[in-house]
C-alpha cells in the first residue's frame, strides 16, 4: 500500500510539473557596457531591456517568457570574444549587438562555431556587408552614409575637408573614410588631411587638430565615437573658429550633446532616425523608454529595440527545425518604430536617415 502511494505522488509531481510553464526563451546581448564610449552600448541594452519587459507583460513569445542574458564587450577584442563564448553557454537564441564593427570582427567567427545569429543593431562597415553568414545588420552601409555625406558637405560649400579618424574601431572608420574619399573626389572635392590616432584619455587633440589644418580646408570632419568628437571640437574651436565641422553618425549619440555643450553647435551630424517624429507608435516609445530609464533614448537605442522587434516577430513565426536565421529572413518585412526593416538574402538592408545640425543643446533636423 506504501509503495503504491509513494508511486502515485510521484506520478501526480510529474503530471504537475509537465503542465507547468515551459522554460523561457534565452536572448544574449552584448555592447560595450563600460569602455569610453560606452554610451552606445549602455544606449542601446536600455532598448533592449524595455522590449523584452514589454514582450514579456504582453505573454512572452508563443506563452513562453523571454530571458535576456547580457554580456559587456569592454571594446576590447578579447573580451569580446570572450563574452560571445559565455553567450553561445549559455544557448541563447541569438544575439542582439554589438555596436560597433571592430567588436563583430571579434565576436561574429565566435558565435558562427555555434551557429548563433548575431542581430547588430548600428554596424556599418563594408566588411560585413553582402557576406552570407551569421549575422544581419538592422543599419545600413558606411558607403550609404558616407556617400549621402559626400553630397550634403559639398552641397553645403565645403570643397577642401581635413579628416580625423579613430583607428581603435578600424573596421568602420577606414571603411567610412574609404567610402567617403571616392564620394567626395566624385562630385569635386579634395581631402585636405587624413589623420589618425587612436582613442585613448591622454590624446593630444590640439596636435590632431594642427595636423588637419595643415591642409589648408574649408571643413572639419571626425570620424569617432561621442567623447573624442567633443574633444575635437572644443580644439578646433580654439585653432579654426570659422571652419564649418561635421562628424559620422558613430558620434550622435546623447553625450555629444552633453559633453560638447557650445563647443558642438553648429556641427553636422545624420541620424538613423527622425527624433521629431511625433507618431503614436514612436511617442508611445519615447515615454515608455523616459518612464523606465529618465532620460531620452537615442540613436542606439531606436536600432537595438528595432533589432529586438525583429528577433522577437521570427520566433513567433519560426517554423519546426528552421534555424533563426532562417526565420528572419522568411518572416519580414518588419515594422520597426519608425521604418520598415527589410532584408535580402545576405542579411542586409536599407535605412533611411536624417542630417542634422547641433543647435543649443539639440539635433535639429536640416530642411
Amino acid at each position: 500500500m506504501w509503495k503504491k502511494s509513494v508511486w502515485a505522488l510521484v506520478a501526480s509531481s510529474v503530471l504537475l510539473f509537465g503542465c507547468g510553464p515551459e522554460a523561457p526563451l534565452r536572448v544574449g546581448f552584448i555592447g560595450g557596457l563600460s569602455d569610453r564610449n560606452s554610451d552606445n552600448g549602455q544606449a542601446g541594452h536600455n532598448g533592449v531591456i524595455l522590449a523584452v519587459e514589454q514582450v514579456n507583460r504582453a505573454g512572452g513569445i508563443n506563452g513562453r517568457k523571454v530571458e535576456l542574458v547580457s554580456r559587456d564587450d569592454a571594446q576590447n577584442r578579447e573580451t569580446a570574444a570572450r563574452s560571445a563564448d559565455e553567450l553561445a553557454a549559455e544557448k541563447v537564441e541569438a544575439v542582439i549587438g554589438p555596436f560597433t564593427s571592430a567588436m563583430a570582427a571579434a565576436l561574429v567567427p565566435v558565435l558562427a562555431k555555434t551557429d548563433t545569429l548575431v542581430i547588430s543593431p548600428t554596424i556599418t562597415s563594408m566588411d560585413f556587408f553582402g557576406k552570407d553568414d551569421n549575422l544581419v545588420r538592422i543599419n545600413r552601409s558606411t558607403r550609404d552614409n558616407a556617400t549621402d555625406y559626400a553630397r550634403v558637405l559639398f552641397g553645403r560649400g565645403q570643397r577642401r575637408i581635413a579628416v580625423a579618424y579613430d583607428i581603435r574601431n578600424r573596421s568602420f572608420t577606414e571603411s567610412w573614410l574609404k567610402e567617403f574619399r571616392k564620394a567626395f573626389t566624385d562630385v569635386g572635392g579634395t581631402l585636405a588631411a587624413e589623420v589618425p590616432y587612436e582613442s585613448r584619455p591622454d590624446v593630444d587633440f590640439s596636435d590632431v587638430v594642427g595636423k588637419m589644418l595643415k591642409g589648408q580646408p574649408d571643413g572639419l570632419l571626425y570620424i569617432a565615437g561621442g567623447i573624442d568628437v567633443a574633444r575635437l571640437a572644443q580644439q578646433s574651436r580654439r585653432q579654426a573658429p570659422k571652419l564649418p565641422v561635421s562628424a559620422s553618425e558613430w558620434a550622435a549619440t546623447e553625450q555629444l550633446l552633453e559633453l560638447g555643450g557650445k563647443v558642438v553647435d553648429g556641427l553636422v551630424i545624420v541620424q538613423n532616425y527622425n527624433r521629431e517624429d511625433d507618431s503614436p507608435r514612436f511617442r508611445a516609445f519615447r515615454e515608455a523608454y523616459f518612464k523606465r530609464f529618465q532620460k531620452n533614448p537615442g540613436y542606439s537605442s531606436v536600432s537595438a529595440y528595432d533589432a529586438a522587434t525583429v528577433l522577437f516577430d521570427a520566433l513567433r513565426k519560426r517554423e519546426a527545425g528552421e534555424t533563426v536565421k532562417a526565420a528572419v529572413l522568411r518572416s519580414g518585412p518588419y515594422q520597426g518604430l519608425q521604418q520598415q526593416i527589410v532584408f535580402d538574402a545576405n542579411g542586409d538592408t536599407q535605412r533611411k536617415v536624417f542630417f542634422t545640425e547641433i543647435s543649443e543643446g539639440r539635433f535639429v533636423l536640416i530642411k
